[in-house]
């Protein structure tokens, strides 16, 4: 299955974020960001429910930018 992956700095290290489920992890760097989230994007689908897959996962994500007027 293909799952999308935002990571983004924080602080010293990074946050990743799958918006399909909304599970979230993080590392020491974009790498162990993005292997983190899918460790626990697996250990999700080994212990959840059809039923709870079903109910969290979004169909559409969709991720794009967007200019916005300041001050």
């Amino acid at each position: 299955m293909k799952l999308t992956a935002i990571i983004e700095r924080e602080g010293d290290g990074y946050v990743s974020l799958c918006p399909e489920l909304d599970i979230a992890s993080q590392g020491d760097s974009v790498e162990q960001a993005r292997d983190n989230l899918r460790e626990a994007l697996e250990l999700f689908f080994e212990t959840a429910s059809p039923e709870e897959v079903k109910q969290r996962l979004h169909d559409e994500v969709f991720v794009t930018q967007l200019e916005v007027a300041l001050g």
